[in-house]
């Protein structure tokens, strides 16, 4: 256990803007997917989850799906804004996000989350992602345009509750999505062990909690992957919207 817990830890959290909503957490280290969930609530929680998974000698990142900075009392920051611009032809827009919006008593979830990280573990939150760091970050990405532009893909994909959308109707949109994970066991980077989350479970006919916690861990594999996808290539491959201080967005340019 403890040489692989000195390998990097890659850790993806589709983080709900409130406790009351289930978030999805996932880590990635050495090419495998180590461990998942789409049950957690409490921000407690996903800062243990966090700190069970963080490695000891070679850095860790925190990729999370979910506003870090929201100076904007009202409106859109500038990252959503400008990434919406160039992905709307792919459906594949950010939410409006701003304080009146996401704030809790004053707080932004995310940025409670980033502060506790820092707090407790020293992380850094940043915009950058140095190849091969041996540092703790922490950033934001956006499952969405990500998935798009990791497999080429002419638009999102609809497993997403939607005006109008049924169960059968975003069941196949799943399939396609775990189809187009379990492929990245050949990518680069690879990711791997992951035929009883993608394959064995059974999705068609999930309905309710249970199939919001299975699109929640989902989302965390993703933003995992997104993680350990720029920790490996670097600055160079990657499209960054906004800036550190008024809120940013990672998204993975392709290789091919």
């Amino acid at each position: 256990m403890a040489k692989k817990r000195g390998r990097p830890s890659f850790i993806g959290i589709d983080l709900a803007w409130s406790e009351r909503n289930p978030t999805g957490a996932a880590v990635i280290r050495d090419g495998r997917l180590i461990a998942h969930t789409g049950v957690l609530r409490r921000t407690t929680e996903i800062v243990d989850f966090v700190g069970a998974h963080l490695s000891r000698r070679n850095g860790s990142i925190v990729a999370v799906d979910a506003p870090l900075r929201v100076p904007n009392e009202t409106g859109s920051r500038e990252c959503d804004r400008a990434l919406t611009a160039e992905w709307r032809r792919f459906h594949a827009g950010a939410y409006p996000a701003n304080r009146k919006l996401l704030a809790r008593d004053g707080v932004v979830r995310g940025e409670a989350l980033t502060a506790a990280l820092m707090e407790r573990f020293k992380f850094i939150e940043t915009d950058v992602i140095p190849r091969r760091t041996k540092a703790r970050l922490v950033c934001e990405v956006y499952p969405h345009p990500a998935l798009v532009s990791l497999f080429g893909l002419d638009s999102i994909l609809r497993y997403k509750r939607g005006r109008g959308r049924s169960y059968e109707e975003r069941w196949p949109e799943f399939e396609r999505y775990r189809s187009l994970l379990r492929g990245l066991r050949k990518a680069d980077p690879r990711l791997r062990r992951t035929r009883r989350l993608l394959k064995e479970t059974e999705v068609t006919g999930m309905r309710g909690s249970a199939l919001q916690a299975y699109e929640d861990t989902l989302d965390a594999v993703t933003c995992a992957y997104v993680a350990s996808y720029l920790w490996r290539h670097g600055p160079g491959a990657v499209k960054r919207y906004g800036s550190l201080d008024e809120g940013h967005i990672l998204v993975p340019l392709s290789k091919s």
